[in-house]
């Protein structure tokens, strides 16, 4: 079998008020192409963190990712190469230094964009997102970090704290999280599911509400589909429990019309992002740390 390189980048774009969005594009002196900022997910990279590292280090632009985009798969000699995309926006940059590797990035509207790529995927990548909606809101669903075992834990279950695997876990997920920007944090209840969320909510100066809706013990799945869909709109993380996992992401694509994951569960410290425009859901996807 043909050796697959795996890629991330990211269709980046922003309004424009005279002809709607923009798209960077970027020009390799070395094959002297067109197209969107990707790049290797180096070994033990996340991919979310791959897709906003290239963004930034070949347009000198610090992204947040959107809803996630089809992956591109195409030849490249005798490998695979497969780029998972995100559509993503500006929230930062500096200045732009042409290298060996980037020499050059544009911002064009679409009609312009299509006419410059150079490459079949990255028209289809365009024509997929103009299919829009364009801007979406992520709602991320968070399962805690490992928390030992509950036969084990003597005090009261509410109590029982991260391990430190799941500290580990929590360390991690605080910089996954933060691709996707700034979110509300809700928590259930316990002392394990706040601790997997405070190294987000301190690396980004967000304080975590709880919820009983999202705690065990102290709901059931109508109460905790009802809270979440009150969320719909506002970008947010929920950290939950696994018995209540396959509730909320099954009520959510019910209530919204979508096909429900033939797993809807979640592993330790794993998350769903659903990508949410109005009452439709753009995209779900499912990463672990």
């Amino acid at each position: 079998m043909a050796e697959v390189v795996h890629a991330a980048g990211a269709l980046l774009w922003r309004d424009a008020p005279d002809h709607g969005p923009e798209f960077a594009l970027i020009h390799r002196p070395r094959y002297d192409d067109w197209s969107f900022p990707k790049g290797k997910v180096d070994r033990g990279e996340h991919v979310l963190r791959a897709a906003v590292r290239e963004i930034e280090e070949e347009t000198g632009i610090v992204a947040r990712l959107g809803h996630r985009l089809p992956t591109s798969t195409y030849p490249v000699g005798e490998r695979t190469k497969r780029v998972d995309y995100w559509a993503a926006r500006p929230v930062a940059a500096s200045a732009f230094t042409p290298n060996d590797e980037v020499d050059e990035v544009v911002w064009l509207p679409a009609a312009a964009a299509e006419a410059r790529l150079s490459y079949g995927h990255d028209v289809d990548l365009l024509h997929e997102f103009l299919r829009g909606p364009a801007l979406t809101s992520p709602l991320v669903i968070v399962r805690h970090a490992s928390a030992g075992e509950k036969h084990a834990w003597r005090d009261a279950d509410e109590l029982r704290p991260l391990d430190a695997a799941g500290r580990g876990e929590a360390a991690v997920l605080a910089g996954l999280l933060h691709s996707f920007g700034p979110l509300r944090v809700i928590s259930s209840a316990t002392a394990r599911c706040l601790e997997t969320v405070l190294p987000y909510a301190r690396l980004t100066r967000t304080p975590v509400a709880t919820d009983a809706a999202f705690t065990v013990g102290e709901t059931g799945p109508e109460q905790a589909v009802e809270a979440l869909l009150s969320l719909t709109g506002v970008p947010a993380i929920v950290c939950t429990h696994g018995e209540i996992v396959s509730d909320l992401i099954t009520g959510l694509c019910r209530e919204l019309g979508e096909k429900v994951p033939d797993d809807p569960s979640l592993a330790k410290a794993e998350f769903w992002v659903a990508h949410l425009a109005g009452d439709s859901l753009t995209a779900l996807e499912r990463h672990a740390p």
